[in-house]
């Protein structure tokens, strides 16, 4: 007959499984939070801050006009023969401060986000962030924004939906932009920092022009890369002149 483990032993072997299960179904907990944090909590907080931010902006733009900074671009930046002029500027973009709504109709007819200044971590859970080092918006030169994929929001989370001439449309209070997107979404690495140049090598663009560069993360729960999309000025007009076409279709 096989010896009986004496009562004492039985009793830690016991302790020890129950104490484990125990360890088991606390991580478990833990992580069930984590993701609901991540997928739902970050969502609610990003979807209100970005309210918030558009609240702010029109609040901003219902007071009057934003004062104006520099005049429109001289004869030396006038645009080419098939590119529209822009607007003139307005006052200085403010670090981590809203500037600009912008709508994608590609990505659902509800879809609107808030532009920041910069593209630190605190601004990009507020909204899409404007790479402060490269064009304002409608001004020769490249114009690009940043935006998470997924959490905070979710907001570019369709972003490989995006097809040449889907339309990217911004105001900022008085002038809405009309970009044209001229390429599918293009793979690279975060080090391939050229996609924002204001003459973008890879994007086909040989000249200068006005355009628009939309950058995410990729894979879609990841950021080992990034999806890149790019875009040309294809008109503007007084945002007292009415919604312009590609959000009335």
């Amino acid at each position: 007959m096989g010896e009986r483990l004496p009562l004492g032993g039985v009793v830690s072997v016991r302790v020890v499984v129950r104490t484990v299960s125990e360890l088991c179904i606390t991580v478990g907990m833990l992580i069930v939070l984590f993701v609901v944090y991540v997928l739902f909590w970050t969502g609610v907080k990003a979807d209100t801050a970005m309210d918030d931010q558009i609240a702010m902006l029109q609040d901003q733009w219902a007071r009057g006009p934003v004062a104006t900074g520099s005049p429109a671009p001289g004869p030396s930046a006038a645009a080419g023969p098939d590119e529209p002029e822009g607007p003139g500027r307005t006052g200085p973009y403010r670090d981590g401060k809203p500037f600009a709504v912008m709508y994608v109709p590609r990505l659902g007819s509800s879809w609107h986000k808030p532009v920041l200044e910069g593209t630190r971590t605190g601004t990009l859970k507020k909204g899409l962030g404007h790479y402060a080092h490269t064009a304002r918006l409608g001004e020769r030169g490249n114009f690009a924004v940043a935006g998470h994929r997924r959490t905070y929001g979710d907001p570019f989370k369709d972003f490989p939906r995006l097809r040449p001439g889907d339309a990217v449309v911004l105001t900022d209070g008085t002038t809405w932009f009309t970009y044209r997107v001229d390429s599918k979404p293009y793979r690279t690495t975060p080090r391939d920092t050229a996609v924002v140049d204001p003459v973008p090598r890879k994007s086909g663009y040989t000249r200068p022009g006005r355009y628009l560069t939309l950058t995410t993360c990729e894979p879609e729960w990841g950021h080992s890369h990034r999806l890149i999309v790019w875009a040309h000025l294809d008109g503007t007009q007084p945002v007292e002149a009415g919604k312009p076409e590609a959000l009335r279709r």
